[in-house]
C-alpha cells in the first residue's frame, strides 16, 4: 500500500497513527540525502550521503527512487519474509514508480486542504520559506498527474477523520 503526496500534506504523521493503529502494518522507512529537519525524529528516513545512496542504486537496492529539488529519495526492496502488510510513505513520483512496477499496488493520493495549509505546514516543520513556493508549485503539478493513477484520494483536512478514512481502506483492501 502506497501513501503519497507533495510536502507538507501529512503524509508522514499520517502513516506514523496508521502503523501505530491498524494491526500488522509496518512502514518502509525511506532513504534520503537531504539534512534533517529541525525538530525532525532521527528515524523519519535513514539520511545517508550522496555516495552512499549512489551505491545502493547502483547494487539495486531499491524499489524506486527519485531526484526532487536536488536530494535523493528512495524506497529499499521488501523483505520477503515480512509478516506483515506494507506501508510505503512516498512522494509522487516514487509512487508512479511503484504502480509501474506493482499494477496492484494500491495507491492513496494525500492532499492538503489548500495551498495556504499546504505553506503553513511546511513553515511549522521548519521548511527553508525560499523553497517552499517552488515545493507548492512543484506539489500542484505532481498532484495532477497522480490523480491519473491514485486510486484513492483523501484530503487531509481533519488528521483523525484522514486517518480514520485511510484505516478503513487499507481493511476494505484486506479484506478482497
Amino acid at each position: 500500500m502506497v501513501i503519497c503526496g507533495p510536502g507538507g500534506v501529512g503524509k508522514g504523521t499520517i502513516a506514523s497513527r496508521l502503523v501505530a493503529e491498524v494491526n500488522d502494518l509496518s512502514l518502509s522507512r525511506s532513504w534520503t540525502t537531504r539534512r534533517r529537519r529541525r525538530g525532525e525524529r532521527d528515524d523519519s528516513y535513514l539520511f545517508v550521503t550522496r555516495e552512499e545512496f549512489e551505491d545502493a542504486i547502483a547494487k539495486d537496492r531499491f524499489f524506486e527512487w527519485a531526484e526532487f529539488l536536488g536530494n535523493l529519495y528512495g524506497t529499499p526492496r521488501p523483505d520477503p519474509d515480512m509478516d506483515s502488510d506494507l506501508l510505503l510513505e512516498i512522494d509522487i513520483q516514487g509512487a508512479k514508480q511503484v504502480r509501474q512496477k506493482d499494477p496492484d499496488a494500491a495507491v492513496i493520493l494525500v492532499i492538503a486542504p489548500s495551498s495556504d495549509e499546504q505553506r503553513h505546514r511546511m513553515v511549522s516543520r521548519g521548511d527553508d520559506k525560499g523553497t517552499i513556493d517552488e515545493r507548492v508549485a512543484v506539489g500542484q503539478r505532481e498532484v495532477s498527474e497522480a490523480l491519473k493513477f491514485a486510486d484513492y484520494v483523501v484530503v487531509n483536512d481533519d488528521l483523525n477523520r484522514a486517518v480514520s478514512e485511510i484505516a478503513s481502506i487499507i481493511n476494505s483492501l484486506r479484506s478482497k
